[in-house]
């Protein structure tokens, strides 16, 4: 139950190894299609606190009436270093774009984005530079050994996720995903919310892009200051099972 009357529920999420994320995307989304199934929200609007704040969720219904997609607005990105935060020198007021880093046997150059949680942006070309090449390229690295030397870097005080991207297009990149304290996992909203602001930083993409990830594909729009410069992630959530927790 929320501690904010407004609210319709409250969220926690739990890491692999136990540790508490502020917030996660893709398992929002998971909870309003919970919260509708359960009937225990008052209509296509819905009110989630979270570790990053009070998240408003967007219902759309198919044609069978159940929830064929979520909308999250995810808020503004937070750019700051003492956002993250970062601890490489820099000017903790400043935005970390484009900054090197050496992990993992090399060097690497990231932005960073705070979504409620860290995330250090990385883009990976492939050697022609066409989409296709990139792509490939992005399905090759060697995801098991970057991402733990990212996460941990002490640049990192509180650990970051990882997210390597390849740009495919101005509205249309693919990225793998290494999570604090997760490991790799097929999809991640926070992380593709922070892939689509970092590139449109860069240059490389419009403010609206889908994003491809191994789990599937997802909606993102960075909105203008005129807009309140929010981030909003559009995904579905689908049931696959369901189960009974006991203490025992």
């Amino acid at each position: 139950p929320p501690r904010d009357a407004s609210c319709d529920a409250r969220m926690e999420v739990y890491n692999a190894d136990g540790s508490r994320a502020q917030m996660c995307g893709n398992g929002i989304r998971c909870a309003g299609r919970l919260l509708h199934d359960r009937r225990r929200c008052r209509g296509e609007t819905l009110r989630v606190e979270t570790g990053a704040g009070v998240k408003t969720l967007r219902l759309r219904a198919g044609r069978d009436g159940g929830v064929e997609a979520v909308s999250v607005d995810m808020g503004p990105p937070r750019l700051r270093r003492l956002d993250l935060p970062l601890a490489d020198g820099g000017d903790a007021a400043e935005p970390a774009l484009g900054v090197s880093i050496d992990a993992g046997g090399r060097t690497f150059r990231f932005s960073g984005v705070s979504m409620g949680n860290p995330h250090a942006v990385i883009r990976v070309d492939g050697a022609s530079g066409a989409a296709a090449d990139a792509r490939r390229a992005l399905e090759e690295i060697p995801l098991e050994r970057w991402g733990p030397s990212i996460e941990r870097h002490p640049w990192f005080p509180e650990r970051v996720n990882a997210e390597f991207i390849a740009v495919l297009s101005r509205s249309e990149i693919a990225l793998r995903v290494w999570e604090r304290g997760s490991g790799e996992t097929l999809a991640c909203g926070t992380g593709a919310c922070a892939a689509a602001v970092a590139a449109h930083l860069s240059g490389w993409c419009d403010r609206r892009v889908l994003a491809h990830l191994r789990g599937g594909d997802l909606e993102i729009e960075w909105r203008g200051e005129e807009s309140g410069g929010s981030v909003v992630m559009t995904g579905p959530a689908e049931e696959v099972f369901r189960g009974v927790y006991t203490d025992a």
